[in-house]
């Protein structure tokens, strides 16, 4: 039996880059949840009768919502899909879409991070023209439609009708590893870890470990251990499950120190970001998306080349140079997955990535971690060279970008976009000036024109640009569930391979210190130093 729920609306659930995302308190509200899963279906057109994919990263209030969504659905046993596994199974499938609840990076538990967000037919994050519908919706909604059905058993494999809905529980691993399997080359792999290989892959008691234990230790044989933390934990163990030098230093320090593994990976809360560090070295999330599409032909799937290479305009330019030697094109965007998909699904371009440790292709239409890690592995056994080996033969021959993104998280609001706003003042006086000795070449505020659709998203980060190749990079981010976060990107380009081994804060300081005379980053936020540098 369905029935239909009077409700008033919540005014703010204008969905961000990546959905809705607040506290857990707030969807806990009396219809909260309700309210934007509906709104989601009345902004779609002709879903009726279709078949919806959904699932999560296991964080607190996971199965809960799953409640409330099931219709006729195929489900992630134990509510359990990565986002990245959760875009395969609507394209594998052909479902009409999807709902992934997750806050991805974010820290989960009861007084923690929760999120929504709808993805669509191609298994990409709907795009604005879809979630500004969505948000219009939320805003005038009066009523919901909810099938009594009692609690669904989430943790049975099988297919369960109950009221007229079809609720199929899935393997939520089983999809995908037959993806990578096509993709990789196992046996290259398996041979790889029969040779002694060491690896580290620390699944932060999120979302990958069913997957990296399934596919690392299962499938290609590394030994047992070589997956960590790798059972989901509703609270992600008291972490939080941000892949960075921050939040993952234990895994850094051990890939640091005398007896070091050969090889360092970690993914985050809902499965789409990596973080990758050989032994001795850290790679950059730019540089890994730039030494990633230089090696890529090494990889069964990638055997034929790419199409093209598309960043996100905060990433370091590192992979401009790969698109020029290759004679391919390179595509920058704004950030956000969503604007990929367009590029991806016009077969413009087969790698993208983001300097926020989202890598992936065209095999799904989102970031995805640990085909980034899978990918790595495939180019150490093909080269049958060390991941730091790699790493400097590719700045010998392409340049280093020296790259670095300060965060200033929880900032005022207010204070926030004054910074910005007095800042998009200053542009057009900045070109022609000096700042530390250095001369400003450009300044502006960065608008994409989709050369697909032709659609232009404007505002979506202020840049200043110097001469010589070096920028600074101010944006306000929308994944955050409280307060403003300042990102500042510093980049230095240096072609010089006997500077390329200068530590990277040091190499940037004279920029940072002109990011803050430029912006007045103190005066504004009143922080001394950012929250967190990456």
């Amino acid at each position: 039996m369905i029935r239909t729920v009077a409700t008033k609306p919540y005014l703010d659930q204008k969905p961000g880059t990546s959905g809705l995302r607040k506290k857990v308190p707030v969807f806990q509200q009396e219809h909260y949840a309700e309210n934007f899963i509906q709104s989601i279906f009345d902004a779609l057109d002709g879903f009726e009768g279709k078949t919806l994919v959904i699932g999560g990263d296991g964080r607190f209030y996971n199965r809960e919502v799953i409640q409330k969504a099931i219709g006729k659905v195929m489900v992630g046993q134990g509510g359990i899909l990565s986002t990245p596994a959760a875009s395969n199974v609507i394209r594998k499938y052909k479902t009409f879409g999807g709902i992934i609840l997750s806050a991805s990076h974010n820290p989960g538990g009861p007084h923690e991070d929760f999120g929504i967000k709808y993805n669509a037919g191609n298994g990409g994050p709907a795009a604005e023209k879809l979630t500004d519908a969505i948000f219009a919706k939320t805003k005038v909604i009066s009523s919901f439609k909810i099938a009594d059905i009692g609690t669904v058993d989430l943790d049975t494999i099988g297919t369960v009708e109950a009221g007229g809905m079809t609720v199929e529980v899935i393997d939520p691993v089983a999809d995908y590893a037959e993806l990578m399997e096509g993709l990789f080359d196992f046996d290259a792999l398996r041979a790889l870890f029969k040779s002694g290989f060491r690896m580290r892959f620390d699944a932060m008691h999120a979302v990958t470990g069913p997957y990296a234990k399934d596919i690392l230790e299962n499938r290609l044989g590394a030994p047992k251990g070589t997956a960590r933390n790798f059972i989901p934990l509703p609270d992600f163990g008291g972490h939080h499950p941000d892949p960075n030098l921050v939040h993952a230093k234990h895994l850094y320090d051990e890939m640091m120190g005398p007896d070091a593994p050969d090889f360092g990976a970690a993914s985050d809360g809902d499965g789409d970001r990596n973080l990758i560090i050989g032994k001795g070295i850290f790679v950059t999330p730019s540089d890994s998306v730039a030494m990633l599409a230089a090696n890529a032909h090494l990889a069964p799937g990638y055997k034929a080349g790419l199409k093209g290479i598309a960043r996100s305009m905060p990433t370091s330019g590192a992979a401009d140079r790969v698109a020029e030697k290759l004679g391919i094109g390179i595509y920058e965007t704004p950030t956000g997955w969503k604007f990929f998909g367009n590029l991806l699904d016009a077969d413009m371009a087969t790698i993208c990535g983001e300097e926020s440790a989202g890598t992936g292709s065209n095999h799904v239409r989102e970031k995805d971690g640990l085909w980034a890690v899978l990918l790595w592995l495939n180019i150490l056994a093909a080269r049958g060279e060390s991941a730091k080996q790699i790493v400097t033969e590719h700045w010998a021959a392409y340049g280093r970008n020296y790259y670095s993104r300060h965060d200033y998280e929880e900032v005022e609001t207010d204070r926030a976009i004054a910074l910005v706003d007095e800042l998009r003042t200053k542009l057009a006086s900045l070109p022609g000036t000096s700042v530390r000795g250095m001369k400003i070449a450009s300044a502006d505020d960065f608008a994409y024109h989709d050369p697909v659709d032709g659609s232009i998203a404007k505002n979506q980060g202020i840049r200043v640009l110097f001469e010589g190749g070096s920028r600074v990079v101010f944006r306000l981010s929308g994944t955050g569930t409280s307060g403003a976060t300042l990102r500042l990107y510093i980049e230095r380009y240096e072609p010089d391979t006997s500077r390329h081994d200068l530590d990277t804060q040091e190499a940037l300081a004279d920029l940072i210190a002109a990011a803050d005379d430029i912006a007045g980053i103190r005066s504004h936020t009143g922080r001394a130093k950012p929250s967190v540098i990456t």
